[in-house]
């Protein structure tokens, strides 16, 4: 026997313990609204050759730029079980322009920013005169407001900022930015004519900014002035005169004789005095640009409402795409300014470009951040520029939409002398597109028409329209050359007119039937190559070749269509006047009985009325 520690022991079988398997996990990844197989892949982890090879197999050929919706690639997605979240786009822009509130011990108070809005005609700009004791309507082509101006007034020490939007509804968008920078709305109605369309207008986008209105009733003096009707009207539209137990001012004013012009600015100092208007003054400048140009010789001018901090010459800013250094401040006085201070609109030179009107303006501490701000902000819409060019320079996409729609183009480019008057333009040039004709604005820019512009008309196909700018003598030579169209223009309305006008020569045109004789057949022959041929007699007018015909029998229409050939005798023939015989061929039909009537008509373009 061995003895017992060497005895070779029994093998255990180990237990074998259950291995929980791992639940199964979904994947989830987020796309945007559009990418590319290539993207898709690596969102999901894979070769695109595999999604370019299942699009294959369904029998769409693809690659690895292809772009997908989000509703394709969400499909694709599903089949590998992967399930597709949309991408929320972030605004960088948005985010930059954030900022926390300031501190309630750092507020100090601050004038009201007033915007004077109203219908056209109703004497906004002559009670802007009347407040301001300056005229400026002289100066005004077409008694339209073509720039926004920014005014302070001073009433018993307490100065008030106006901001002069336009009455006219293509400077819709202007207004609507107007009321979004102000505290309190003041509404002009005409005492004699009433709430009108633009007035409705004014009165939703002063709702929708949520600003403070007071109602000034102007033109008083006149016989027919009716200040309770106004009043009536104004209930309608949610405002209700103090004086019939309501929250909104009524001011009764007179632009022409001056009378309420003072009860109207005491009423907005004691609306601003409810409304508590405070700002920090001893921080970095932030506001709006209202205006921006390019001047000959400043260079771009940036005309801005500062409307939190102190602007000071010198400083660092930026405002859109644009940034640089304040080299001078000017009131709208033109006095040189060293500071502004919150609520005060001011006149500055030194950005590095024009901004566009509207932007947000950022006073920075060094150079370096006002241009990061500005290249950030650049970046962030260089896509939205790709994606404009793409839908441009897409000409297969052009024609197929063409094809579709059976759409017409009517491509513009816009060139103004500042940049309000590009966006009025703009939008309502667009407003006249309909079912035929699109107006497509392919570019749109502040200053002197130059040969790039012409190059891209020239290109597009497109007429330049100018409005207060004219074309330099290197861009005037290369339109006669190109072929090119440039309109210049100083009122808005005829620049709208002119290219209505146009889109209507562009417009299908209308046909109508014009009846050109009668003919009746008095002998039928018989040929082997063309069937009947009609021997026939005009009885009154002319009968042409290539004409549309109808055939009646006995007071009854057999046939209409067109007529195949026209022959004198033996020869092929124009036309055969009233008295003389013919022999007529129909086309598609060919029995014919004598005593057939034919009357021979063609479709005659009509202008449109």
């Amino acid at each position: 026997m061995m003895p017992r520690s060497k005895r070779v022991g029994r093998f255990i079988k180990p237990e074998v313990k259950k291995v929980e398997e791992p639940e199964e996990q979904i994947k989830v990844i987020s796309i945007p609204e559009k990418v590319s197989i290539k993207e898709l892949a690596e969102k999901m982890k894979m070769q695109p050759s595999v999604i370019i090879k299942k699009l294959f197999m369904a029998g769409q050929i693809s690659t690895v730029n292809t772009e997908l919706t989000y509703e394709e690639a969400e499909n694709i997605a599903i089949e590998y079980d992967i399930i597709c979240e949309k991408e929320v786009p972030v605004d960088i822009i948005e985010e930059l322009l954030k900022e926390d509130e300031d501190a309630p011990e750092t507020l100090q108070k601050r004038p009201p920013v007033v915007c004077v809005m109203g219908h056209v005609d109703h004497g906004k700009t002559s009670l802007l005169d009347a407040i301001r004791k300056t005229s400026v309507t002289d100066r005004e082509a077409g008694g339209i407001t073509q720039r926004i101006g920014a005014y302070t007034v001073s009433i018993n020490d307490q100065k008030i900022t106006f901001l002069d939007t336009p009455g006219h509804e293509a400077f819709t968008a202007m207004r609507m930015r107007g009321a979004n920078s102000t505290d309190i709305a003041v509404l002009v109605v005409a005492a004699d004519d009433g709430v009108m369309p633009q007035t409705i207008e004014a009165i939703n986008h002063a709702k929708a900014a949520e600003v403070e209105m007071i109602v000034a009733v102007n033109k008083i003096d006149k016989p027919n002035a009716n200040i309770d009707r106004v009043k009536q009207e104004m209930t309608e539209y949610g405002l209700i005169s103090t004086d019939w137990g309501g929250t909104t001012e009524f001011v009764p004013v007179s632009a022409k004789t001056g009378e309420g012009i003072d009860t109207l600015l005491e009423t907005i100092i004691l609306t601003s005095d409810i409304l508590e208007l405070k700002a920090n003054p001893n921080r970095e400048a932030r506001g709006l640009v209202l205006e921006a140009r390019l001047d000959k010789g400043r260079g771009p001018v940036a005309n801005v409402l500062v409307q939190k901090g102190t602007l000071h010459v010198g400083d660092f800013i930026s405002a859109g795409a644009s940034s640089g250094k304040v080299r001078a401040m000017v009131d709208d006085k033109g006095n040189k300014l060293k500071e502004a201070k919150p609520s005060q609109p001011v006149e500055i030179l030194g950005l590095s470009d024009v901004p566009n009107a509207g932007e947000v303006f950022l006073g920075h501490e060094t150079d370096k951040e006002a241009k990061q701000y500005a290249n950030t902000y650049l970046q962030q819409h260089k896509k939205d520029l790709i994606e404009e060019t793409k839908a441009k320079m897409s000409l297969d996409d052009l024609y197929s939409k063409i094809e579709e729609g059976r759409l017409q183009e009517l491509n513009i480019i816009i060139k103004a002398d500042v940049q309000g008057s590009v966006e009025a333009l703009k939008s309502s040039l667009l407003k006249l597109s309909n079912d035929e004709v699109v107006v497509k604005i392919i570019h749109g820019g502040v200053g002197a028409i130059n040969e790039s512009d012409v190059t891209l008309a020239a290109a597009s196909n497109a007429i330049i329209i100018g409005f207060d700018v004219r074309p330099d003598a290197m861009a005037k030579s290369m339109a006669d050359h190109e072929g090119v169209e440039i309109k210049l223009y100083k009122v808005i309305y005829q620049a709208i007119e002119e290219i209505e006008y146009a889109m209507k020569g562009m417009l299908a045109p209308v046909y109508e039937e014009r009846v050109t004789g009668h003919a009746e057949v008095r002998q039928i022959f018989k040929a082997s190559k063309v069937g009947n041929i009609a021997g026939a007699f005009v009885k009154d007018g002319i009968i042409k070749k290539d004409c549309k015909v109808r055939i009646t029998r006995d007071g009854e229409q057999i046939f209409e269509g067109d007529l195949a050939s026209l022959k004198r005798f033996k020869d092929d023939v124009k036309e055969v006047k009233e008295g003389y015989e013919c022999g007529l061929v129909f086309d598609g039909f060919d029995s014919i009985n004598e005593g057939d009537m034919v009357e021979a008509y063609e479709m005659v373009e009509v202008p449109r009325t």
